[in-house]
């Protein structure tokens, strides 16, 4: 009853619209800025604007009626566990997930001036883009492929194997992973490793 109360009286502070804008602008950073132009999956952007609204709204009020830190962490993980159980996400999109739940509550709950709250949040971006960027660490892609000719398939034809790979896709193909030897149509299932 206390906590009703507390919230039909509650007036949004100023901060409110300060810490929110600068959330929807830190999303839409790591969102359209870093992640679309690597990945190139548009599907999940609903579900990392809804998850980044409703955790930074509901943490932002029950931060209004004093929810300690414990409290706090403890909706983080709850969130944090959430997964899709309808399609296999890759880890790297449940990082950013991560990351997307991680925005919401820094922005809703750390007490601090909200230049302090934008310099963290600024520090998690370049980090991120710097290790998603070819400046730090050099990006493996890799692919699957149905190949036709068996008798490249022995370790001792391996580099031939790769030059033959390379020519077909048009790939600099590097590595090569053997998933599936399938004699009866005369084909093999490849896993392809890349640089761009």
């Amino acid at each position: 009853m206390k906590l009703h109360y507390q919230i039909e009286n509650m007036n949004l502070p100023e901060s409110f619209y300060y810490r929110f804008a600068l959330d929807i602008f830190c999303v839409i950073i790591l969102i359209r800025g870093i992640y679309y132009p690597i990945y190139r999956k548009d599907e999940f952007y609903f579900p990392f604007f809804i998850f980044n609204l409703i955790i930074f709204l509901i943490t932002f009020l029950l931060n209004q009626v004093e929810m300690s830190m414990g409290a706090a962490f403890g909706l983080f993980a709850v969130f944090s566990m959430l997964r899709y159980k309808t399609e296999e996400i890759s880890m790297k999109d449940m990082t950013y997930l991560f990351m997307v739940i991680a925005f919401g509550l820094i922005n809703s709950i750390m007490k601090a001036p909200i230049w302090e709250v934008a310099i963290i949040n600024a520090i998690l971006l370049i980090i991120t883009y710097l290790l998603e960027s070819k400046w730090l660490v050099k990006r493996e892609y890799s692919a699957l492929m149905v190949y036709d000719k068996l008798e490249l398939i022995i370790p001792e034809k391996r580099l031939e194997l790769i030059a033959d790979l390379s020519l077909k896709t048009g790939f600099k193909v590097h590595r090569v992973e053997i998933l599936k030897i399938d004699y009866s149509k005369v084909s093999v299932q490849l896993k392809l490793f890349y640089y761009e």
